[in-house]
């Protein structure tokens, strides 16, 4: 996902995706229209006013829902590298599984707990101030029309929090109810790439019959509790075509990790460590060692002493007019602040830090000797090469 960062809660990272702007901007949209209806009376400022401080609410909750995700899996030692939110909600980058079935269930409970205690305390606070308001609560057209821009906004985001809770527990991984189901898989399998992979086959069967029912909704069927309309079809669909894709991208990530488990970062690394003087000029730098080789990283050396580690995403950061007049060492990156593995560490935990800090290569050191790199294609051929032997 590609977004920007709009501030940090908690020590984490959040962040919007760009496809969060549109789904921010329909949900606006609908709210204003929906609002109009409802209240004729309001003028045009009011109804946009009210409809998009009601859809940042929102978000704010579905922030919250990730949050408890969060915050739970690092109170129980697995790591979070960030939250974003996108176009179908939001997502925890929780960096690895917990530990254990129970982990998985206390880590994934707790986000649709959030949504509906949520839920409740808008409901009860709407209801509260609208049976204090004396309007007649016997008649729900009545009311509806009556409620003013706070009651309004409150009892739409205590009914849509309690949505999202429910809709997060339809057993499709990787939503959290299908989350819930691999956690009871793995512990009575007692095998957690089994478990995924038969949570992963839920995920799936359920994302293609909500795809099934979008179709349907096109041609004009009326689905039980979803409704109908194209709009609704072509929402269905896509959403089903989003969990599609993540139940088999959650597969395939435990399957990696499973793979690579017990693997020394040593049996894939290339040895054949490309070296370059700190004192030569980007131009040389590309001319007689990036094109006439397949390497896109350098360890730089000064003399005998390793300085630090150069890369095509170093160059590409220097104009074209400046390479001949930059050395080297000007765009290199220190060795003091180069991120290493050990050759005897674990692979999927290279793969880890491959991943997170978002680097095509790791130097790997034994002591202070330079004896390899371990290239994001090296991890690919590994792959590659066990499915082949499976």
């Amino acid at each position: 996902m590609r977004g920007f960062r709009i501030g940090k809660i908690f020590g984490i990272d959040i962040h919007i995706d760009w496809s969060w702007l549109l789904i921010f901007g329909l949900v606006s949209w609908s709210l204003a229209a929906t609002f109009g209806q409802m209240h004729s009376e309001w003028t045009t400022q009011t109804q946009w006013g009210i409809a998009l401080l009601a859809a940042l609410l929102f978000f704010i909750s579905v922030l919250a829902h990730e949050l408890a995700h969060s915050m739970v899996a690092r109170a129980r030692g697995v790591p979070v590298r960030n939250i974003t939110l996108f176009m179908f909600g939001g997502v925890s980058n929780i960096q690895k599984d917990p530990s254990s079935p129970i982990g998985e269930l206390l880590v994934t409970i707790v986000g649709p707990l959030t949504s509906f205690l949520l839920g409740f305390v808008f409901l009860i606070l709407g209801t509260g101030s609208v049976a204090l308001s004396n309007i007649d609560v016997t008649n729900a057209t009545a009311m509806l029309a009556n409620l003013g821009p706070v009651n309004t906004i409150l009892l739409w985001l205590g009914s849509v929090n309690i949505l999202v809770g429910l809709f997060n527990l339809i057993p499709g991984f990787p939503l959290d109810g299908g989350r819930i189901v691999r956690s009871i898989l793995w512990a009575i399998t007692d095998d957690l790439s089994k478990a995924t992979r038969w949570a992963s086959w839920m995920g799936q069967a359920v994302a293609w019959a909500i795809i099934f029912a979008g179709m349907s909704m096109l041609f004009g069927v009326q689905i039980p509790l979803l409704g109908g309309g194209f709009i609704n079809g072509i929402w269905l669909i896509f959403i089903g075509w989003f969990l599609q894709g993540a139940a088999v991208q959650s597969y395939r990530k435990v399957y990696i990790q499973d793979v690579l488990e017990d693997i020394p970062v040593k049996k894939m690394m290339y040895t054949k460590v490309p070296i370059v003087p700190a004192s030569i000029s980007i131009d040389t730098l590309i001319n007689n060692y990036i094109m006439k080789s397949d390497n896109r990283a350098f360890i730089v050396y000064a003399g005998e002493q390793m300085v630090g580690m150069v890369t095509v995403d170093d160059i590409r950061k220097v104009s074209a007019e400046k390479r001949s007049l930059m050395s080297v060492r000007d765009v290199m990156t220190p060795s003091e602040k180069m991120i290493v593995v050990a050759p005897e560490e674990e692979a999927a935990e290279a793969l880890q830090r491959l991943q997170t800090e978002d680097i095509r290569q790791l130097p790997v050191v034994n002591g202070k000797q330079i004896v390899g790199l371990l290239r994001r294609k090296d991890v690919i051929r590994w792959l590659q090469f066990q499915s082949q032997l499976s």
